[in-house]
């Protein structure tokens, strides 16, 4: 007989595979659930080919509801929000099946309940009585949206701006009825713990990398995938997009000029058209959705992380370091990542900083090897999934979970 206890976990994207940001975390927050806990998983689906992952999820959950997600009509859905006053991003992810999915397994005898992200996080909002209920934040969204609204005009600076507010507000609501919070960083909890209004202070943890899988001495599939410069990243992400599009614009057509055989991978699904079209020109590559990264990293000479607007930890940054790669990243792909500026990775504000920073390791392998070296050993040292979750832990156990 299985003596664990249930517990609730939902999550507004299915957690596997872990291919991309959030995805990754909550996948590896899933795995330590599942191992101590009977996990009923609910979960949405927005790509309709992440629903053959089912059985993956059935194999480490007691039982698990995946709902579909029509980006379109979740677009639709939430412009119902501004007639409520309340943030898109909320009446994006209010869904009636998934309410009569949380509303049943709520019946249940659960130990605890679990959500990861605040889009999904209201779905917990009415108490359980002695029944704690943990909220994953991650990143500060709100604050993303404030950056968006700053490089924007006209109306689009308007719903940003909008959104930025509500769902500032939304997260300290969240923050102050949930039993425990977590954010990915000191800096993003931080963001969260100076605002007005907050009576409960959010926790964080970090995120970590799996350093055997991504390992430069572990031969994988498709081996050859080579590039002087390669960008791994969802490419329908605006903060993605946007880097590319700076990098390309400011930083690529001063290399090629000094290097005119030089050659770029964007390394990413769904590749929004502006970016398809740069595929083929200028040595650049659009790949599009790879089954297995490592072969592009392994084959870089340099890897890069230009992002203007970037929250928490970025996985791809960490990903490279432990593929041995040097890293050339802007100040805000490097926040929150520890370790050391110049010898763990390569900091370039702009785009001519990036030109000659690439020229430069491209040039002496020797830098670039040093650098990588460097970077491995530090997030071997610094990044391992279980020390990262040991502070989740610790606030279960304040709460008497564990």
């Amino acid at each position: 007989m299985n003596a664990k206890p249930e517990v609730l976990f939902l999550c507004h994207r299915i957690p596997y595979p872990p291919d991309k940001g959030d995805k990754i975390r909550s996948w590896q927050l899933l795995r330590f659930l599942s191992e101590r806990f009977r996990v009923h998983l609910a979960c949405f689906v927005d790509d309709s080919s992440d629903m053959k992952h089912a059985q993956t999820l059935e194999a480490v959950c007691e039982s698990v509801a995946l709902v579909p997600l029509n980006p379109l009509f979740a677009r639709v859905r939430s412009l119902f929000g501004f007639l409520k006053k309340e943030p898109l991003t909320l009446s994006y992810y209010r869904d009636r099946r998934m309410e009569d999915h949380v509303t049943r397994l709520r019946r249940r005898p659960l130990h605890a309940e679990f959500a990861f992200s605040s889009s999904v996080a209201p779905y917990l909002m009415r108490s359980a009585h002695g029944r704690p209920r943990f909220i994953d934040l991650c990143d500060a969204d709100s604050e993303k949206w404030r950056q968006y609204s700053r490089s924007s005009r006209g109306l689009m600076r308007f719903i940003y701006s909008r959104e930025a507010t509500c769902l500032s507000e939304a997260e300290t609501d969240i923050a102050n009825w949930a039993e425990a919070s977590f954010a990915i960083t000191p800096q993003e909890a931080a963001i969260f713990n100076d605002r007005p209004g907050v009576q409960r202070k959010v926790d964080w943890w970090a995120n970590g990398v799996d350093t055997t899988y991504y390992d430069p001495d572990r031969k994988s599939k498709n081996e050859g995938c080579r590039a002087d410069v390669v960008f791994v990243g969802a490419m329908d992400y605006r903060a993605n997009v946007d880097a590319i599009n700076g990098f390309v614009r400011e930083a690529w057509p001063m290399l090629r000029k000094r290097k005119p055989d030089a050659t770029f991978a964007i390394v990413g699904a769904r590749p929004t058209r502006q970016v398809r079209t740069l595929h083929g020109s200028n040595g650049i590559t659009v790949t599009g959705r790879v089954d297995d990264v490592r072969p592009w990293l392994s084959g870089a000479k340099v890897v890069i992380a230009p992002m203007c607007v970037a929250r928490g930890i970025q996985n791809k940054v960490l990903e490279a370091m432990a593929m041995a790669k040097a890293v050339i990243l802007t100040p805000a792909a490097a926040e929150g990542i520890k370790a050391t500026a110049g010898k763990e990775y390569v900091v370039a504000e702009n785009g001519t900083a990036f030109a000659t920073e690439l020229e430069r390791l491209i040039a002496d392998k020797g830098a670039a090897d040093a650098i990588g070296r460097a970077a491995r050993a530090c997030v071997i040292a610094d990044y391992d999934w279980s020390a990262r979750l040991d502070r989740f832990g610790d606030a279960m156990k304040r709460l008497g979970v564990l």
